[in-house]
């Protein structure tokens, strides 16, 4: 048996939907020679990560192995495909290859960031193809709901691995290129694949997948049929979509102004990397205001109730000068994201109370996925036809239906979650070993770990309030004065109506008073002691154990 082996290891994207990363490597174990594809996020919600700005794998796993990377792929510009790059980059520090609008969208991102451009390197699709230490990578054109994007086919010394990215059936996408059935048949009669590495999103969706130009006529009817302004809102990315809606509004007599700087940085982009021709002219929300209602179409962001995107401050009232009023018509022309429900629905019943009238996807009629259905992911595999497959980019629940699909058809498959590394050398994939992988938070400017205690602790205070309690002492470690206490996010009185802060303040002034002078002497007993007793007053008066900072001051002897 060789002594060398192929690899494959999800540090994101595997057991989620979003957060892509993936490695793949070649070598004698523990040596070998790695490449990475994609590095995506995820994003926050209130409930298990307050304030953070966007979640990134956590890639401490490549740190000692730098010198082994060779180098970075980007199937495609979604941002859970491409929005870790800029943060992550610096420490990983390698080259990066991607199709010509995905390189666009990375080197503005990189600009912003202050990074090096050129480390970012334009790629053309298959036959051209880039060679990295064992790997010889090609770019396969994909539809998908985003221009230009790719699967990989990557080939090694141990065989040739198809990693699909996200993708769908669609021969006529609006924008980019259609699906074709010999570009993957010709893949297969060159050299067969030996492992398939498979998006999953849709695999419970039994029907059809739909093409992208089926839109145009239910649109069209539908902006022709409204009297006021019309607003639609899609994901920022989907220029296919954008160009579909606004190709409808002008068939409909309407001027079309774009609200939303991603919005519009997607579609410069397109037009930049020449995926994009022939958008209707677009006018600013200064001329927008000049335009009778009845012949304006707001393009926004904001599809998932993104509380600073266009549609959620036009559901709370003017932005840039336009605002929704009675009679008008408000397009979810996408999916909604799980977990994102709650912020789509209180942007729908703030446009509901201006008497908008709110409309969605209506089961398919306004909005078609961007993922292959399971009739799609069928095809695909009689396509391919790969000797193992493992599913990706899916929740858990995704990946393992996608397994018994496969096996029934005579495919090894097998679940690979986050930090599952598995060997395909062989003839069915094997698990060699499971890898530490996490989530790091960025926070502002600040990237924070999973671990470091910043968010539990945040969610702990958010949960249950914070008392701060100061306390001064002589030099004789005598307290000068009753401690003082301060309350956030706790109520202010408790039983019978008690100011709760004077209440903790009289219950510690006098355990102080019966505390050992060793223990006064002793910050960290004090404040042990003080943390008890502020936690045991609190929740004897409103039933909560909050946060307690404690503060101490200790005059010196001169």
């Amino acid at each position: 048996m060789s002594a060398n082996r192929l690899i494959y290891l999800p540090l994101g994207g595997a057991g989620e939907i979003g957060m892509n990363c993936y490695v793949y490597g070649y070598g004698p174990k523990g040596k070998e020679r790695l490449i990475l594809v994609d590095v995506g996020v995820t994003f926050p919600d209130m409930d298990g990560s307050p304030g953070v700005d966007l979640i990134l794998p956590d890639v401490s796993w490549l740190h000692d192995k730098l010198d082994r990377l060779e180098a970075i792929f980007i199937t495609h510009a979604h941002e859970d495909h491409i929005g870790a790059l800029a943060p992550l980059w610096p420490e990983l520090g390698k080259k990066v290859y991607a199709r010509r609008f995905t390189a666009t969208i990375g080197r503005l991102k990189f600009e912003e960031a202050g990074l090096p451009v050129d480390q970012i390197i334009t790629v053309e699709p298959r036959p051209a193809t880039v060679e990295v230490g064992p790997f010889k990578v090609q770019f396969v054109p994909v539809s998908h709901s985003i221009p230009e994007s790719s699967a990989l086919v990557i080939d090694t010394p141990a065989g040739r691995i198809f990693h699909s990215a996200d993708f769908k059936i669609d021969h006529t996408p609006v924008v980019g290129e259609g699906w074709d059935d010999a570009r993957f048949t010709d893949i297969v009669a060159e050299r067969p694949v030996k492992v398939m590495t498979c998006d999953s999103t849709n695999v419970f969706s039994t029907h059809q997948g739909r093409s992208e130009a089926t839109l145009a006529e239910p649109l069209t009817e539908l902006i022709r049929s409204c009297t006021g302004m019309v607003v639609a809102t899609t994901f920022g990315s989907n220029v296919a979509r954008l160009k579909t809606l606004a190709e409808a509004a002008r068939a409909a007599d309407r001027t079309i102004c774009v609200l939303g700087r991603s919005m519009k940085r997607m579609l410069a982009a397109s037009e930049e990397a020449g995926v994009l021709s022939g958008f209707p002219k677009t006018v600013t929300p200064e001329e927008a205001l000049d335009v009778p209602r009845r012949n304006l179409m707001l393009l926004v962001t904001g599809s998932q109730g993104e509380r600073r995107a266009a549609s959620a401050q036009l559901s709370r009232g003017k932005y840039l000068g336009l605002e929704m009023k009675e009679g008008d018509t408000f397009l979810f022309s996408s999916r909604t994201i799980p977990g994102n429900e709650r912020d789509v629905i209180r942007v729908w019943n703030a446009f509901s109370e201006q008497g908008v009238n709110v409309l969605d996807d209506h089961n398919g009629k306004y909005h078609v996925s961007g993922h292959a259905n399971r009739p799609d992911l069928e095809h695909v595999h009689r396509l391919i036809l790969p000797d193992m497959l493992i599913p990706m980019h899916g929740e858990h629940r995704h990946l393992a239906e996608h397994v018994r699909i496969a096996t029934e058809s005579g495919i090894a498959a097998a679940v690979a979650v986050n930090g599952t590394m598995v060997d395909l050398s062989g003839d069915v994939p094997e698990v060699a070993e499971y890898v530490e992988t996490g989530r790091i938070y960025l926070d502002g400017t600040a990237m924070v770990g999973a671990m470091d205690g910043v968010i539990r602790d945040r969610i702990r205070m958010a949960l249950n309030g914070h008392v701060t309690v100061t306390l001064i002492l002589d030099e004789t470690n005598s307290p000068m004065g009753e401690p003082w206490v301060e309350l956030m996010g706790v109520p202010k009185t408790g039983r019978g109506d008690r100011p709760l802060a004077e209440t903790m303040e009289a219950d510690l002034d006098q355990v102080m008073g019966r505390l050992g002078r060793k223990v006064l002497a002793d910050d960290v007993k004090l404040e042990e002691e003080i943390r008890r007793v502020v936690r045991q007053v609190s929740m004897e008066e409103i039933g909560k154990k909050p946060e307690v900072n404690v503060v101490i001051s200790r005059l010196v002897a001169e």
